[in-house]
């Protein structure tokens, strides 16, 4: 059963007497424990998706679906704010930026023990303040920070950037989410310390049975933590699949040039020799292409293609593209 189901949801930003459709219809549901990759270029839509499904845009931001479930409730019937305590019960976001994220005028600790739920905690009152203290300690062990009385007593800006992930890390497991939503994790990271991020979120998925929504612009990074991915482009749905489908049968042009672009599908290539990639840049906002919005870049657009294609399901791989590569395989 999917816990989270989504059928054709749009976000039209409204300015001024202008509304701009900046995502369109796109589809995504998880199931329980599953752990799926979000992929696409900067400006694909992708960090509004997760910011829809939290309920935290702001009014110039209206959010329409089809379907909107979580755990069955259909969310489009309730009110935002009710909408929106459904979903901060069972749901947590991790943001790329943790410096930006986390009070500068807080330690640490205050700012963990804040986040602890209140279901948690038993007793009387001044009973809940130690309670909240341990609480806070378990959390750091739990994402690897084993000197939790520095970290407990520092300030943001006294932690490197990869303490300060660890450390919005626990403040979202504080409320023991069902789902995990990671935007852009580990994007200004070194590459050891965004193994040991994705480690440690994989490491959650197994042993917490937690679904996990990674977000990210680089497709190699995640076939090696997902089992499914759901690739968008400019706030459109391009294709989704098993993480072996989308990495080693990709139906979509732009995913074919997406793996096209990693160093490691093309390790044969010889030194120096450019990686393939799509001519042109993503579209900004206020200059849309009509239809499918890679048409302008796509090696394969036709005049079919001002209008808008509908998802196609090849036994589960699905695909949006009136010219899409599956015959080719």
């Amino acid at each position: 059963m999917n816990i989270l189901d989504i059928r054709n949801l749009s976000i039209v930003l409204v300015s001024g007497n202008k509304r701009i459709l900046a995502v369109d219809r796109v589809s995504l549901s998880m199931k329980e424990g599953e752990l799926r990759g979000l992929v696409g270029e900067s400006g694909s839509g992708k960090s509004l998706l997760a910011q829809a499904i939290m309920g935290v845009l702001d009014e110039k931001w209206i959010v329409d679906a089809d379907r909107f479930h979580w755990r069955g409730t259909d969310l489009m019937r309730l009110s935002v704010a009710e909408r929106k305590k459904v979903i901060s019960k069972d749901v947590a976001i991790i943001f790329q930026e943790p410096m930006s994220c986390l009070d500068p005028t807080t330690t640490i600790g205050a700012q963990l023990e804040e986040a602890v739920d209140d279901e948690q905690l038993t007793g009387y009152f001044w009973q809940k303040k130690k309670q909240r203290k341990e609480a806070a300690i378990k959390l750091l062990h739990k994402v690897g920070i084993q000197k939790h009385t520095f970290c407990l007593k520092s300030y943001p800006h006294q932690l490197t950037e990869a303490l300060c992930q660890r450390v919005m890390i626990a403040m979202a497991l504080a409320r023991r989410p069902m789902l995990l939503i990671a935007d852009e994790p580990t994007a200004s990271m070194e590459s050891t310390n965004q193994s040991q991020i994705f480690r440690l979120l994989a490491s959650l998925n197994q042993l917490k049975n937690m679904s996990l929504l990674l977000i990210s612009h680089d497709l190699e990074n995640m076939t090696h933590w997902t089992n499914r991915i759901t690739v968008m482009y400019s706030g459109q749905f391009v294709e989704a699949g098993t993480t072996k489908q989308i990495f080693s049968t990709p139906f979509h042009p732009y995913t074919r040039a997406l793996v096209d672009s990693s160093p490691y599908a093309n390790s044969k290539l010889e030194p120096k020799s450019y990686l393939s990639a799509l001519p042109g840049s993503i579209p900004i906002l206020q200059h849309l292409p009509i239809g499918c919005r890679l048409g302008p870049r796509c090696p394969r657009a036709q005049q079919a293609c001002v209008d808008a294609p509908k998802a196609k399901n090849h036994h589960g791989h699905l695909v949006s593209c009136h010219f899409s590569l599956k015959e080719t395989y």
